[in-house]
């Protein structure tokens, strides 16, 4: 069995379990109701009036003129995020965070030391109520997917077990927004073909769900029926570290496009040099505004794990990407794959400049350490920043 273990707003939680006076209150971390900036995270309070992470914080504002904004820790959650995975690996080292907040785990291997999975899931709870004063919704399931939609269904404090003979009982009735990647205006797509439910994609003629939505039908096809061979892989044992980025509204500015790029390369290497690996490619994901989704990849002359190195590939893919597909685009990702050893003796070229290649260690070195004390959001490149700090 999985479990998926998700914090319950996580950012808020903290801020309200620090500051006695806020517990109770609409809180809202990031924006502000006059300026600038959109919101990192709402508290539940704050969400009864519509308020969720992305919305500007003007907008935030005028559903709910009472709310608290309160400006974000990154640091400190960051912290309290460490705290959390510490308390995950007293269980089993198969762990697989998705974010600060949640994580996937697989106990199968450790059952016999701590319980079968249904008690893990209660003492993991248990243990975070207690240590860190927070409070987690915990889904398990034999499937990841399964796992990450029961972990959602009773927020806040939920805790849903699904058996694998309860499926297809468990998922027939939800709603289709309730499937792993499908968002507003992918519902929207699948209420067009008449498909509601989960169960009115799994009895939907595949084939013609395919001709329909590409790759993405198939996907959608297998999770309604219960098909999911994805496992728990922790970043040393993946055969890729990828991270993406689905955008509220689809994009063409092209500034904007390549510092969100440059922002998941930043990522992806960072864990790169965390599972001491590095990578012999790099590709690129490209999903159109009409779901058409392409990939470019480079293979590289030598694996790196330099985020500069990848950010230089990356960016040359989108180039080529957007001369060849120019239309908006609804989301991006940046994948690496083709691992060796971060030890492994790689053959250099002449053309190299060492110093170069010193210095940008160095960067990386730092970076990462400073990344760790203080977090990630205050610590970046500055080709990111377009992404990271949009402007008004």
């Amino acid at each position: 069995m999985i479990l998926h273990v998700d914090m319950d707003a996580f950012y808020a939680s903290i801020e309200q379990r620090d500051h006695p006076e806020l517990r109770g209150q609409p809180v809202v971390v990031g924006g502000s109701k006059t300026g600038r900036g959109v919101v990192a995270a709402a508290s539940y309070e704050a969400r009864q009036y519509g308020i969720h992470s992305a919305m500007p914080g003007r907008r935030a504002a005028q559903l709910c003129p009472h709310a608290v904004f309160v400006r974000g820790r990154m640091s400190h959650y960051s912290e309290v995020g460490r705290q959390v995975r510490e308390i995950f690996a007293r269980f089993t080292p198969v762990i697989q965070p998705l974010s600060l907040d949640e994580a996937f785990l697989d106990v199968a291997g450790t059952e016999r030391l701590h319980g079968d999975a249904v008690s893990i899931g209660h003492q993991i709870k248990d243990m975070i109520q207690r240590e860190l004063q927070l409070t987690a919704s915990v889904g398990i399931a034999p499937r990841k997917f399964v796992a990450k939609i029961a972990s959602d269904l009773e927020k806040p404090n939920g805790f849903v077990v699904v058996q694998e003979s309860q499926l297809q009982t468990f998922l027939d009735p939800l709603q289709v927004e309730r499937l792993w990647g499908v968002g507003k205006v992918g519902a929207q797509r699948l209420h067009r073909l008449g498909l509601k439910t989960v169960r009115d994609i799994r009895c939907y003629d595949r084939s013609l769900l395919v001709t329909k939505l590409g790759a993405w039908g198939d996907h959608l096809w297998q999770l309604a029926n219960g098909i999911d061979s994805r496992l728990v892989v922790t970043d040393r044992n993946a055969k890729q570290i990828s991270h993406e980025r689905t955008f509220g509204e689809d994009q063409s500015d092209e500034e904007f496009l390549h510092a969100v790029v440059c922002f998941l390369c930043e990522q992806t290497a960072m864990r790169l040099r965390h599972s001491q690996q590095k990578t012999g490619a790099v590709v690129l994901k490209y999903r159109r505004e009409d779901f058409r989704t392409f990939t470019k990849s480079q293979t590289l002359d030598a694996p790196t794990d330099q985020t500069s190195r990848i950010i230089q590939v990356a960016c040359g893919l989108l180039a080529k990407m957007r001369q060849h597909e120019p239309r908006p685009v609804r989301l991006i990702g940046v994948s690496l794959g083709s691992f060796v050893g971060g030890q492994t003796a790689t053959q250099l070229s002449l053309l190299d400049d060492q110093d170069q290649q010193h210095a940008e260690r160095k960067v990386d070195a730092v970076m990462d350490e400073l990344s760790a004390k203080i977090g990630q959001r205050k610590i970046y490149r500055a080709a990111s920043h377009h992404w990271r700090n949009p402007p008004k």
